[in-house]
């Protein structure tokens, strides 16, 4: 059956949609907006009681979280080469998709974009904001360290960490990052991505741009 991605524009389910491109079969797209609160509808709350995006169905099975639809799909294709063939390149890519799922994004990413989740004092907002921001700037050095000396981000070719990586350059970006100025092997590699006629087929449905 075909592949149904939930996706909200922009968001980390970019990182999926741009892999599905990648694999270049069949699949169907829906949107859930998730500043409207489409994901917290009934209907979409028992597809994924999480509320969150993306959720990736698939025959009768229904799979949420970044790293394990990633590694799905890369295992479900292993003649696109989403994965390296060696485990230690396998277990490499599984360390990125954690952290930057587990440690950035939900930890980070949230301090800035969503402080309500780590308290209900409003007058703790700014301080929250600005320990979300330091966070991810340590984050973003360590990223720009790992891409200094080599074109992906595993190995020696395109995996599925690569698009995943460009959801959080994007993202910077929107929150006033200087990224081409402070990161400039990262930019490098967006811009590689970038160069990947998949990439641009997922920004131009989903409407959105790297830059902005």
């Amino acid at each position: 059956m075909t592949p149904t991605l939930s996706y909200s524009p922009g968001a980390c389910s970019l990182a999926p949609h741009i892999v599905l491109e990648e694999i270049g079969l069949p699949f169907q797209l829906s949107s859930v907006s998730t500043t409207d609160g489409s994901n917290r509808t009934p209907e979409y709350l028992r597809l994924n009681p999480k509320g969150k995006v993306p959720v990736l169905i698939y025959g009768d099975s229904v799979l949420t979280e970044v790293p394990a639809i990633l590694l799905f799909l890369a295992y479900s294709n292993p003649d696109r080469g989403l994965l390296p063939e060696t485990t230690d390149g396998t277990v490499r890519a599984v360390e990125w998709c954690n952290w930057l799922s587990g440690t950035v994004h939900a930890v980070a990413v949230r301090q800035v974009w969503r402080p309500e989740t780590f308290s209900e004092r409003t007058e703790q907002y700014p301080d929250i904001i600005a320990k979300g921001k330091k966070n991810l700037a340590d984050a973003f050095g360590l990223i720009e360290s790992r891409l200094a000396d080599t074109d992906w981000a595993v190995g020696y070719e395109y995996s599925v960490v690569d698009p995943y990586l460009l959801v959080f350059y994007r993202w910077g970006n929107r929150m006033g990052f200087d990224m081409r100025g402070q990161y400039q092997a990262w930019t490098a590699h967006t811009l590689r991505v970038l160069e990947r006629p998949a990439t641009l087929r997922a920004l131009t449905t989903e409407d959105i741009s790297v830059w902005q």
